[in-house]
């Protein structure tokens, strides 16, 4: 039986573009004793991916090496078994590639719950989710009628930081790029204040939204939001900085605000990346799955049809197209 995958064949220069890619067709392998067969179902496509695709060997993770099938997280089921730990017809999440099967020796695989689906499992239970948690909960370490603002809040994470933020009782304000999506954090997640990043006057707005100042800023993106709300947080504030999209697609970064504040309001500011916390993803998960099933955390999907679409649908990240965790459906 052949399959499709999709190898890195090209580093990015600026901007993720189809000849970075080849399809290729293989044929399925088989298995050896502890090893086992995986049919992939959904397909994980993260701002993280434009990181991995470059050379940059300092960065928290190593880039994935041209000519590797391309790095991805994703849900699949086992179709066959050597290994004793898994069985067929077992659904897992974990790093599986851009590929529609998979060998695996179970290293790093979570199995799931029946009762879940995929698109839960990648909005919830995966990356967006365990972020979201690790950096909300173990690092800005958020008490009770505190005010969060969080950037790029539609984003797969940006969603999750602030519904949890919403359950331990905070007050949430998030920033996003269209009013569709403003009205949606609103309405949906139940977001205090949500206010379109391209407004005429950001900073009255962010300013009225915040009238006791802010506790915790959740950095997604960059950007004017950045500048605006630095100047904004309160004595002993906390900055946790997840991302800076807006500085993916560019060959000159945007400057950041002046230190000077950090010393003024005695701010704490945290850069993290999930593989330093691994050992903690099945505690998290737990936490996740109990927000989730009582209810306190929604989710929209963007899905995309047939591996091939992620070569093009990728870029719908850069450019704030999607309008949900953007998966691919296999």
């Amino acid at each position: 039986m052949q399959y499709k995958a999709i190898k890195l064949v090209k580093r990015p220069k600026i901007n993720i573009t189809p000849d970075l890619f080849e399809t290729v067709t293989l044929e399925t392998p088989k298995i050896k004793d502890g090893e086992i067969l995986l049919k992939q179902t959904h397909m994980s496509l993260d701002p993280a991916m434009k990181g991995w695709m470059t050379e940059d060997r300092n960065s928290y993770i190593p880039p994935v090496e041209l000519g590797e099938v391309m790095r991805s997280s994703g849900v699949a089921e086992v179709i066959e078994s050597r290994n004793r730990e898994f069985s067929v017809g077992d659904r897992v999440q974990g790093m599986i590639g851009w590929t529609e099967y998979a060998v695996s020796k179970g290293q790093g695989l979570n199995k799931l719950p029946p009762e879940i689906s995929a698109e839960a499992v990648l909005c919830v239970l995966s990356l967006p989710g365990l972020t979201a948690y690790q950096g909300l909960m173990e690092i800005a370490k958020p008490k009770a009628g505190e005010t969060l603002v969080v950037s790029g809040a539609a984003g797969s994470v940006g969603s999750m930081v602030g519904q949890i933020a919403k359950a331990e009782g905070l007050r949430v304000i998030g920033t996003a790029g269209t009013d569709d999506k403003c009205r949606w954090l609103e309405d949906e997640l139940g977001f205090d204040k949500a206010i379109n990043y391209k407004s005429d006057d950001l900073a009255r707005e962010l300013k009225d939204a915040t009238p006791d100042g802010v506790d915790i800023y959740f950095e997604n993106t960059g950007g004017a939001v950045q500048h605006i709300t630095f100047y904004r947080m309160n004595v002993h504030g906390r900055i946790v900085v997840c991302g800076m999209i807006a500085d993916y697609n560019t060959d000159k970064p945007s400057a950041g605000p002046n230190w000077m504040n950090m010393i003024r309001r005695r701010l704490t500011m945290t850069g993290f990346a999930m593989p330093d916390h691994w050992d903690a993803v099945p505690a998290m998960s737990v936490k996740l799955l109990g927000y989730y099933k009582a209810g306190k955390l929604k989710y929209r999907a963007h899905t995309l049809s047939g591996l091939e679409s992620a070569i093009e649908g990728i870029n719908l990240l850069f450019t704030g197209g999607n309008t949900g965790k953007l998966m691919v459906e296999l």
